[in-house]
């Protein structure tokens, strides 16, 4: 599924949760300390973007986060 906008105010908590599990889970299959797709251990990708479909934080806030995280 094809969206215009990802942004949270652009979308609805069910579209956000299609969009982490549509685009995310590439693979099909459970995360938890997989780096398959680069996660290298972040954990579920429920857990990691839960802010996101919850319409706490954007998609790009938890990457940058993560991506700080993985730098220290």
């Amino acid at each position: 599924m094809k969206y215009k906008s990802i942004l949270i105010k652009d979308t609805t908590m069910e579209e956000r949760r299609q969009i982490v599990y549509g685009s995310l889970y590439g693979c099909g299959s459970e995360c938890e300390f997989c780096n398959g797709c680069d996660n290298l251990g972040g954990g579920s990708i429920d857990a990691m973007y839960e802010p996101y479909i919850n319409g706490e934080k954007e998609i790009r806030e938890i990457n940058a986060e993560y991506m700080a995280r993985m730098v220290h």
